[in-house]
């Protein structure tokens, strides 16, 4: 999802997670499931998770930690007090720890990881969720262009298991990952297809690509 400032990118992922209602339209996750009657919290265990542009995370604790908190569980605090990771629970973060390369970095204060790092490990978060979408907002934005190329890898790996959207400035960075590219200008959708057709298309290098 691309186009210039102001165009509607993070309203249009505000709507969907059920942080901006709609004044008019619909927003339907499949076919079946109206998003604007459900609260953010049913629209997150809808399947749906989202990253913002700056790292949210738990700087205070272990980079293991922080996906042992994201992972779906009872969170009363009884349970949480006495609770102890099944062995599937650890293989499960096990397994993301490998898959956002940061399983060297397992038992670090997540405080003290790059920038890059710190991006990799909430997407960490939410993929130990389970979520069937994820939207990112600039997820490689302040990165080098060796995190930002492993970023490239990390989300095409993800391909058949997650449904991505994703808002990005750095067109080498779409071309890469993207299968289909929306343009937003004002509102609305003024293009949409493969990277070649979009960069070609006169209306969207007049309000965006030719700034």
């Amino acid at each position: 999802m691309i186009g210039p400032n102001g165009a509607g990118k993070t309203t249009m992922m505000d709507v969907i997670t059920g942080k901006t209602r709609p004044d008019a339209g619909t927003a339907f996750f499949g076919q079946t499931i109206d998003l604007t009657r459900l609260s953010e919290a049913q629209i997150a265990h809808a399947g749906i998770g989202r990253k913002f542009q700056k790292p949210t995370i738990f700087v205070r604790h272990t980079v293991f930690e922080n996906l042992e908190l994201s992972m779906k569980a009872d969170k009363r605090v009884r349970k949480t007090l006495f609770a102890k990771l099944s062995p599937s629970e650890r293989d499960a973060i096990d397994e993301t720890l490998k898959l956002i390369r940061l399983k060297e970095e397992s038992d670090k204060a997540a405080g003290l990881l790059s920038h890059g790092q710190k991006q990799w490990l909430e997407i960490g978060m939410l993929l130990i969720q389970e979520p069937r979408l994820l939207l990112l907002d600039e997820p490689v934005a302040g990165m080098s262009d060796e995190e930002t190329e492993r970023t490239a890898e990390l989300f095409l790996s993800l391909a058949g298991k997650h449904s991505l959207v994703v808002v990005e400035h750095d067109m080498a960075f779409i071309e890469k990952i993207a299968r289909k590219v929306t343009v937003l200008h004002e509102g609305s959708v003024i293009a949409e297809g493969p990277m070649e057709q979009v960069q070609n298309d006169q209306k969207v290098i007049e309000v965006y690509l030719g700034r």
